[in-house]
C-alpha cells in the first residue's frame, strides 16, 4: 500500500474519482490478454499530458513503479504491474486532435482506439495501414509501445513506419516532443523510433502524429485450400516472388480450421491441412491481375480449390474465419499461449515443419496461423494451466520455438513485444553486447527504474 499522503497528492493532480483503489479495480487492472496477473497498489487515470507529468514527478521522487496501460490487450505481459505501484491508464486521453490533409498526417492522444483513428482517416478518403487484429480495442499508444503490425504490414509496413512525431513524458516528469511533420529528418539520433517498440520502459507516450496514405481503389481476396501444410508454405514464397504484389497473405492450419468450423459452421473443409487467405489491392486492373496470379500459383503448388471473392460480403466472410481463430480455441483447451515468432519468408516451410515437430515432442497442440506473407507466424500453444506438469512442458516448448526462430535468422517477436514472457530469451536473440547496450539506454532514460520495471530485461 502507498502512503496515504502520496495517494492524496495524486488525487490532487487528477481528481479523487480518477485514483482507483477498490479491490475490484485492482483486479480489473491486474491482467492483460495473457494468463498472468498481478495487482497494482492503485490506478491513476490522467486527462492530459500535464497530469501525466505531475504523476511521474511524484513517482520518480518516491521511487514508485509506474506501468503505463492502454486497454490491456497485450500478449507478452508487458502491462502487468508485477512490482505493484501505479498503473497509469491513458484511456481518458482518447482525442483525435487533427487530420492534416495537406501533409497527410493525423495527430491523436495515446488513448484513442486504433480503429477509431483509422476510421476517421478513412472517412476523409485515406488509409492508415497498420491493422493489428486487436485494432478495435487496442490503443494507439499500445500499438506504438509494441510496434504493432497486422495483416496489411506485408505490403504497407508496421506501426513504426507511420509514426512521425511523439509527445512523451520522461521518468522525471519532463515533457519532450520528438520528430515532426517533415518527411526527412536526420537531425541527431532518431529518438522517435527509439521510443517506438520500447514497451513503456523509456518514457510515456501521450500524443502521436502518424502519416496516412491514399486509399487503394479496390481490394480482391481469395482463399486457397491445401491438403498439405508444407505445400501452403511453398505457395507463400511463390506468390511473393511473382508479380501478384499481395497486401496480405494469412495462413490457418488444420487445427485452426477445425476450431473455427466447429464454432461458426461456415462450411470450411475438414480434410485439408491449411488455408491461405490472400488479398491484393490497388486500381481495378492491378488488384484483379494480382489475385488471378496468386490463385494460379496456389493451384500449381498443390491447392485443390481456390475461391476468389466476387463481392465485398464474400471478402468479409472469408476474413471472418481468420479473425475468429483466437476466440474459437477455448473450445479445445482452457488456456493458450499466443506467440508471434518471425522468420525470413523463405524459411516459412521449414519453420512450419519445426513447429509441428515441437508440438509432437512436447505432446501439446500448437495451432499455426498468422501473417505468413511477412514470416510472422502465431503458433498458439493450447494447455491447461491448472496442470503443473503440462505448464512445464509449455515452457520447454516455448524455448524450442524461440530457438528454432533464431536459428533460421528470425526473431522472438514480430509485434507482441518482449514484455516478461520472452525476457529469458532476449540474449539468445540479440547477444550479450546488444542486451548490455539496451540496458545502458534504459539507465540513461530512467535512472531510478520506475518505468515498467522488469519488462524486456531485469
Amino acid at each position: 500500500m502507498l502512503d496515504p499522503k502520496i495517494v492524496a497528492e495524486l488525487e490532487s493532480v487528477v481528481g479523487e474519482q480518477f485514483v482507483l483503489t477498490t479491490p475490484e479495480d485492482l483486479i480489473a487492472y491486474s491482467y492483460d490478454a495473457t494468463f498472468t496477473s498481478a495487482k497494482p497498489d492503485l490506478i491513476v487515470l490522467p486527462a492530459n499530458t500535464q497530469q501525466v507529468s505531475e504523476v511521474l514527478k511524484v513517482a520518480n521522487r518516491e521511487i514508485i513503479p509506474v506501468v503505463t496501460r492502454g486497454m490491456g490487450s497485450g500478449l507478452a505481459a508487458g502491462s502487468i504491474p508485477f512490482g505493484g505501484g501505479i498503473v497509469l491508464a491513458l484511456t481518458r486521453m482518447d482525442r483525435l486532435l487533427e487530420i492534416d490533409r495537406d501533409n497527410m498526417m493525423a495527430t491523436a492522444e495515446a488513448g484513442i482506439i486504433a480503429s477509431e483513428l483509422a476510421d476517421a482517416v478513412a472517412r476523409e478518403g485515406y488509409l492508415y495501414p497498420p491493422d493489428p487484429t486487436s485494432d478495435s480495442y487496442s490503443t494507439l499508444g499500445g500499438n506504438i509501445a509494441c510496434n504493432a503490425g497486422g495483416a496489411r504490414c506485408l505490403k504497407y509496413g508496421i506501426t513504426g513506419h507511420y509514426v512521425m512525431a511523439l509527445e512523451v513524458v520522461l521518468a522525471d516528469g519532463r515533457i519532450m516532443r520528438l520528430g515532426g511533420k517533415a518527411t526527412k529528418n536526420v537531425t541527431g539520433y532518431d529518438l522517435v523510433h527509439l521510443i517506438v517498440g520500447s514497451e513503456g520502459t523509456l518514457a510515456v507516450v501521450t500524443e502521436a502524429t502518424v502519416r496516412f496514405i491514399a486509399a487503394p481503389e479496390t481490394e480482391r481476396m481469395a482463399q486457397a485450400f491445401f491438403p498439405k501444410l508444407v505445400d501452403a508454405g511453398r505457395a507463400i514464397n511463390a506468390v511473393l516472388a511473382s508479380g501478384a504484389n499481395p497486401s496480405m497473405i494469412e495462413i490457418m492450419d488444420e487445427t485452426a480450421i477445425r476450431s473455427v468450423e466447429e464454432f461458426l459452421h461456415m462450411g470450411l473443409p475438414l480434410d485439408i491441412e491449411a488455408i491461405l487467405l490472400i488479398q491484393t489491392d490497388g486500381d481495378e486492373a492491378d488488384a484483379t491481375r494480382g489475385i488471378e496470379i496468386a490463385a494460379e500459383i496456389c493451384r500449381q503448388n498443390g491447392a485443390t480449390e481456390v475461391q476468389v471473392a466476387a463481392t465485398p460480403q464474400e471478402r468479409k466472410d472469408m476474413w471472418l474465419a481468420r479473425g475468429s481463430i483466437s476466440g474459437s480455441l477455448g473450445r479445445i483447451r482452457p488456456n493458450k499461449l499466443g506467440e508471434d515468432v518471425t522468420v525470413p519468408h523463405s524459411a516459412i516451410p521449414e519453420m512450419i515443419a519445426r513447429i509441428k515437430d515441437i508440438s509432437a515432442k512436447h505432446d501439446l497442440p500448437i495451432v499455426i496461423f498468422g501473417h505468413a506473407g511477412d514470416g510472422n507466424l502465431h503458433p498458439n500453444i493450447l494447455f491447461d494451466k491448472r496442470d503443473p506438469e503440462e505448464s512445464h512442458r509449455v515452457e520447454a516448448a516455448v524455448g524450442d520455438l524461440f530457438r528454432a526462430s533464431v536459428e533460421m535468422g528470425g526473431s522472438l517477436s514480430g509485434e507482441h513485444g518482449v514484455g516478461v514472457l520472452k525476457k529469458p530469451y532476449l540474449e539468445l536473440a540479440l547477444g550479450p553486447i546488444a542486451v548490455e547496450m539496451q540496458k545502458r539506454i534504459k539507465q540513461a532514460w530512467d535512472p531510478n527504474n520506475i518505468l515498467n520495471p522488469g519488462k524486456i530485461f531485469d
